[in-house]
């Protein structure tokens, strides 16, 4: 509990700064601009795109659901719209036939025909209240997967610790039934998607604290079929074993992950670029929101990575977005993204209130 309130303390210690005259910092590849999207989104954190285009916005320690909409046309958001308030860290939220889901720790949430109502939001629905209470790591992430299942991730409720009933990755059925683990030892996600072209489920991992600053590497891991277990509490990044967990144990038997990131990066959001926009070495390829580190005696993460896939392998792990962290100053932190239908990317950002968008102009690139 002590290491929980020491991160929010630090959270809350960081200095805001208003983020659209800063967005000149951020280092981009050739060609890509990086534009204000909306912002007065206090603590924005996951974002999904309802059937009617408008873009709904989770929060985490603001309670919030916002609904943004782009009635212009001209690439900004107008002022954004409270749907739900009050909520207990309602950070995952999903699409699903004209409904949106939304966890908040033990429950999931259904508000029906949203798009319709959103100046008159309905009665939430409970879908589930089966889910652990405790709020260390109870800030779920939510998506529905290709089998038409919803899947939801239970972190671990410490740091370290070997403890039935979580460090899983769970599916149950849209109505809230036929609740099920589909993967086990995974201390903390908050981002998984699956990959369009094989339908195998992705999924950032956030590693343990207090092993120093370059252990254990945050990691991006594949689930290509239901029962597989990563390895927390007992082995980190496929080679690592716990000191405290690992006695005893082989990693060998748990499922490595396929990219070893940045040590305290901690990785959310992640999504495969499914847009023509971009060049094509994006196509098809991982992008990660690293939200960036806490407790780390140098600062590290607040960027957006690519990951490069080929024949299914990761084989590359570099920056995309970069300039959030300046020195040790840190003036935004990425937590989420969001292909759009034109091929341009979503980018909230909980610490400056804002959701950026970049864009991809072959007439940006400079001329040689």
């Amino acid at each position: 509990m002590l290491r929980f309130v020491l991160w929010t303390l630090y959270a809350l210690s960081i200095q805001s700064i208003a983020a659209e005259p800063m967005l000149s910092r951020i280092r981009l590849p050739p060609g890509f601009k990086i534009e204000l999207f909306a912002d007065q989104l206090p603590n924005a954190r996951v974002m999904v795109r309802g059937e009617r285009g408008t873009i709904f916005v989770s929060t985490r320690g603001e309670g919030s659901i916002y609904a943004l909409r782009d009635a212009a046309g001209d690439g900004r958001a107008a002022a954004p719209r409270t749907i739900a308030s009050g909520l207990k860290m309602p950070n995952g939220i999903a699409f699903r036939d004209g409904a949106l889901y939304v966890a908040a720790v033990d429950q999931i949430l259904r508000y029906d025909n949203i798009e319709s109502r959103l100046d008159n939001p309905p009665a939430p629905v409970l879908v589930t209240n089966a889910l652990p209470k405790e709020q260390a790591h109870g800030w779920r992430y939510l998506a529905f997967g290709p089998d038409g299942k919803l899947y939801v991730a239970v972190g671990a409720p410490c740091n370290i610790c070997d403890q039935a009933g979580y460090a899983e990755l769970r599916r149950l059925n849209p109505d809230g039934s036929g609740m099920e683990i589909f993967a086990r030892g995974i201390r903390n996600t908050v981002g998984f998607t699956w990959n369009p072209s094989d339908h195998t489920l992705w999924f950032t991992e956030n590693g343990r604290d207090w092993l120093g600053d370059n252990l254990p590497p945050d990691e991006l891991n594949q689930a290509i079929k239901s029962g597989l277990h990563f390895g927390y509490p007992y082995c980190h990044g496929g080679d690592f074993l716990d000191p405290e967990f690992g006695a005893g144990k082989n990693c060998a038997d748990f499922t490595p992950p396929a990219q070893k990131l940045g040590p305290h990066v901690a990785p959310l959001g992640l999504t495969f670029y499914t847009g023509t926009q971009f060049p094509e070495r994006y196509r098809g390829q991982i992008l990660i929101a690293e939200h960036g580190s806490w407790n780390r005696s140098a600062k590290i993460g607040y960027r957006v990575m690519l990951v490069t896939l080929r024949d299914g392998r990761a084989v590359s792990y570099e920056p995309f977005a970069e300039g959030w962290l300046d020195g040790e100053r840190v003036w935004g932190r990425p937590a989420y993204l969001l292909v759009l239908p034109d091929g341009s990317l979503l980018v909230s950002d909980d610490h400056a209130g804002a959701i950026y968008r970049i864009r991809y102009d072959a007439a940006l690139v400079p001329k040689v």
